[in-house]
């Protein structure tokens, strides 16, 4: 177990990424072995930043008897996420349902990127609502980039947030010394 002063040595050696704050509680640096790759939670407001980032992201819906993803492109409305879709499987099954909905971006390279899931309601948005959250909706200029009719507008209200992020540690050499002459 530490010492008090171990601990509050360890306090005045931070390093901060992004909103997580991470505490080492080791004397001794770490040797480039020792090292390792970082998980970290994201807080609600940092997955709405990072989903601002992006415009393509993934739908999970329940369909033909199983969990079906579809890649679709997105807008935000504030904290609502705003789909554009044609008529078929992926809008009859989203229809006042639950769905997942998940971005990321990935660094095959550093081994490190991030993940956020939102688990909500989706629901299609028609003349029949009200114009102002219509033309809210239609506001955000989402354009589609998949050819075809995309005039079916969803919107999906969260009803969870949450993110993972991975900061890389140090990445291994990526041949072994000896294979240097």
């Amino acid at each position: 177990m530490a010492t008090r002063a171990e601990l509050e040595a360890a306090m005045t050696r931070r390093h901060r990424y992004g909103t997580v704050v991470v505490v080492s509680t080791r004397e001794t640096p770490m040797t480039d072995h020792e090292r390792e790759a970082e998980l970290q939670v994201l807080t609600s407001d940092e997955c709405y930043r990072l989903l601002a980032t992006q415009q393509i992201g993934r739908l999970g819906v329940n369909a033909e008897h199983y969990p079906l993803i579809f890649p679709v492109n997105y807008a935000l409305e504030h904290d609502v996420i705003v789909l554009r879709m044609a008529p078929g499987t992926k809008l009859t099954a989203a229809q006042h349902a639950n769905v997942a909905f998940e971005v990321d971006e990935i660094d095959q390279r550093t081994r490190s990127g991030w993940s956020v899931l939102v688990r909500g309601l989706a629901e299609e948005i028609t003349p029949a609502h009200r114009a102002e959250l219509v033309a809210r909706t239609e506001g955000t200029g989402l354009t589609t980039w998949a050819p075809g009719e995309h005039g079916h507008w969803v919107r999906l209200i969260p009803q969870g947030i949450s993110g993972r992020r991975i900061v890389p540690g140090r990445l291994p050499q990526p041949f072994e010394d000896a294979a240097y002459p």
